[in-house]
């Protein structure tokens, strides 16, 4: 039987080491609204599209067979945590690629959802690691289509106005006085 502990999730940017292959990390970053490279999707028919990157990098001596296609990635956006609709068609995935010392290897994801939820955006992902499985990380970030910004002093409300804001607006009030 597996058990899960309870973790804070990795911020999307952030990289995160594997335990069982110290020196091997990955991360999820680059989350940006975007049209794919090869048109849309049918099934993506009035959702709204964005892309995002997992990069693993290798800082060991040796070097790790990688293996991330789209059942090892998996997409919740909104509040209520609504699955994403991964187009496995423009996406670029690792497939039983080796990541020698000190190289990186990039896929280039595209996924779709209802706009008013790309503010929330949950990404999952499982590596295959010479065939092995690792363990499942999370990255949570999100898209803000309206990138507004709050008043100095004006308390957060929403999702939108979170972390970025309160710093820009604390680096605002710094530089006026």
């Amino acid at each position: 039987m597996e058990r899960w502990t309870v973790r804070e999730p990795n911020v999307v940017g952030d990289w995160q080491e594997y335990d069982e292959h110290a020196g091997l990390r990955v991360r999820v970053h680059g989350v940006e609204k975007a049209e794919p490279p090869r048109g849309r999707d049918d099934a993506a028919d009035g959702l709204a599209y964005f892309a995002f990157r997992v990069t693993v990098e290798n800082r060991t001596t040796e070097h790790f067979g990688i293996h991330l296609e789209d059942g090892q990635i998996d997409i919740r956006i909104g509040a209520d945590g609504e699955s994403a609709f991964l187009d496995w068609r423009n996406s670029q995935f690792i497939e039983g690629f080796d990541v020698y010392p000190l190289r990186r290897a990039t896929a280039v994801l595209f996924a779709a959802g209802a706009e008013a939820s790309l503010h929330r955006v949950d990404i999952q992902v499982q590596l295959k690691v010479d065939d092995e499985w690792t363990e499942r990380y999370l990255w949570a970030g999100g898209i803000d289509p309206y990138e507004s910004t709050v008043e100095a002093g004006a308390r957060p409300d929403t999702a939108r106005d979170s972390l970025a804001c309160q710093v820009s607006n604390f680096l605002r009030r710094e530089a006026e006085s």
